[in-house]
C-alpha cells in the first residue's frame, strides 16, 4: 500500500519496554525509512509502555519504565505517552490505539478551528467572503501500530488477543512490522484469514543489520553484573544503576500470576 500524496503518519509502539533498548528506538527509524520510501510522511513516534496491571513476570513499575523511555527519547522525534502506563488495570492494545487516534482527531480539530478563525479574520479585514470550515478539504493524519514480528505472530496465541481487536487494529489503522532473519511474517499472514484480508494494511520491514538486542537479555546481564553498555542509552543505564533496578528480586515479580489477557479472555485466575 503506497502513501497518497505524502499522507502524514504517526507511529505508535506499545509494549513493556522493560527496559527500553536501542533496538526499540531503531524500530522507529526503520519504520520511518520504509514508510517514507513508500510515499508516506512520518511526523511523530509515540512510545506507550504497558501498565503494571499487565502482570508480566519481571515487569518493574511503570513509573520507572516511563522515565527510562523519556530519557531514551529526549532530543528525538519520538515522544513518550503515559496514559496507558498509568491506568490502574491493563488496557487492551486496541483501546490504546483508539485513544491515540481520538487524541489525533482532537488535535486536528483544534488546529482546524484555529485556522478557520484566522481565515475569517483575514477575510473580514479584506472585506471579502470567507469559506466555512466545513467545506475545507484536509487529509487527516493516520495512526499506525508499530511492532516486531513476535507481536504479529502473537495474534495466533489463543486467548491473548480478541479477534475483533486484531480486525480493528489491522483493518482500520494498519500495522508496521519490523522483522529479522528467521522470522516468517509473510507465511504467518498467509495462514491467517484476518491478516490476509487486510494484508495491504500491513507493512513488513526487513531489518538487514542483524540486531538481537532484547530487554530479556539486558535484564539477565544486569542481574549477573555484566555490562550492557551500548545496548541501551547511557542515561537509561545510569538511571538503572541509580535506582538499583533489575535484580533477582525484581525478576520474580508476578511469578505465578496469570497474564492479564489470559485472565480476562479465558476466565483464568491467579495461581
Amino acid at each position: 500500500m503506497d502513501g497518497t500524496a505524502g499522507t502524514r503518519v504517526v507511529l505508535l509502539a506499545c509494549g513493556s519496554f522493560n527496559p527500553i533498548t536501542n533496538m526499540h528506538l531503531r524500530m522507529f527509524e526503520l519504520a520511518r525509512d520504509h514508510l517514507e520510501d513508500s510515499g508516506f510522511r512520518v511526523v511523530k513516534g509515540i512510545i506507550s509502555p504497558v501498565g503494571d496491571g499487565y502482570k508480566k513476570k519481571g515487569l518493574i513499575e511503570a513509573r520507572h519504565r516511563l522515565e527510562m523511555a523519556r530519557l531514551a527519547s529526549e532530543n528525538s522525534w519520538i515522544t513518550v505517552d503515559s496514559w496507558e502506563g498509568l491506568q490502574a488495570e491493563w488496557v487492551e492494545t486496541c483501546k490504546v490505539v483508539r485513544h491515540h487516534h481520538n487524541e489525533l482527531l482532537a488535535q486536528e480539530q483544534n488546529s482546524d478551528d484555529v485556522d478557520t478563525v484566522k481565515y475569517r479574520k483575514k477575510r473580514r479585514i479584506e472585506d471579502k467572503y470567507y469559506v466555512p470550515s466545513s467545506s475545507q478539504n484536509k487529509d487527516g493524519t493516520r495512526l499506525m501500530l508499530l511492532c516486531g514480528a513476535d507481536v504479529l505472530e502473537s495474534f495466533g496465541v489463543p486467548n491473548l488477543w480478541k479477534q475483533e481487536d486484531i480486525e480493528e487494529i489491522v483493518g482500520r489503522f494498519g500495522l508496521v512490522c519490523i522483522t529479522r532473519s528467521g522470522n516468517e511474517p509473510f507465511k504467518f499472514i498467509h495462514q491467517s484469514d484476518t491478516l490476509w484480508k487486510h494484508r495491504k494494511n500491513i507493512h513488513i520491514v526487513q531489518e538487514w543489520v542483524t540486531n538481537d538486542i532484547s530487554a530479556t537479555h539486558v535484564r539477565r546481564a544486569l542481574r549477573r553484573g555484566h555490562s550492557v553498555r551500548y545496548l541501551l542509552p547511557d542515561n537509561v543505564l545510569n538511571y538503572i544503576h541509580e535506582h538499583k533496578l533489575y535484580n533477582e528480586e525484581s525478576e520474580q515479580k508476578n511469578t505465578g500470576v496469570v497474564l492479564a489477557p489470559f485472565q480476562r479472555y479465558s476466565g483464568a485466575s491467579s495461581s
